[in-house]
């Protein structure tokens, strides 16, 4: 008789305590942070990564846009962001953004390439809870040798 109890209470104990406790969705959001050497306003093969920078993710109210969680987080050294997030924010609008790049010959935000929407939800039908960012970068202070033919390599394919 001792066996039976002790084997149901092995087996429904850790269901009840998992049952009575929410469950927390964590979410990784990952990305890169690129330096634009060329100026082109997007990644080239010229294109360097940063590493160091400083990265946050914000989440804001859908409705009243106060800001309701901001985690920051650092590349490492091939200019990658993991940040982790420990809940769900189905009813909120997320970005990941440049906060600061440690190069100062590239530290202006490029415009439009400064953040990056993520989904951090798992009421989207995605199983994973990988987020990926699209790259965010910074604009050199001059172009790097080699862009003027790199950028007009890409007019070429216009024509």
């Amino acid at each position: 008789m001792a066996r039976v109890f002790m084997l149901l209470a092995l087996c429904v104990l850790p269901a009840l305590v998992s049952a009575a406790r929410p469950g927390r969705n964590t979410f990784s959001v990952q990305g890169l942070v690129y330096c634009d050497t060329c100026l082109a306003g997007f990644e080239t093969p010229k294109t360097t990564y940063i590493a160091g920078s400083k990265v946050k993710v914000e989440c804001r109210d859908r409705k009243t846009q106060d800001l309701v969680y901001s985690k920051e987080g650092t590349t490492d050294s091939t200019g990658k962001y993991i940040i982790t997030v420990d809940e769900d924010h189905k009813d909120q609008i997320c970005d990941a953004m440049l906060v600061s790049s440690p190069r100062k010959d590239c530290s202006s935000p490029s415009a439009g390439r400064d953040r990056a929407r993520v989904i951090l939800t798992s009421y989207n039908g995605l199983v994973s809870t990988t987020r990926y960012a699209n790259s965010m970068g910074f604009m050199a202070a001059q172009p790097m040798s080699g862009c003027t033919e790199l950028l007009r390599s890409y007019q070429e394919f216009d024509n």
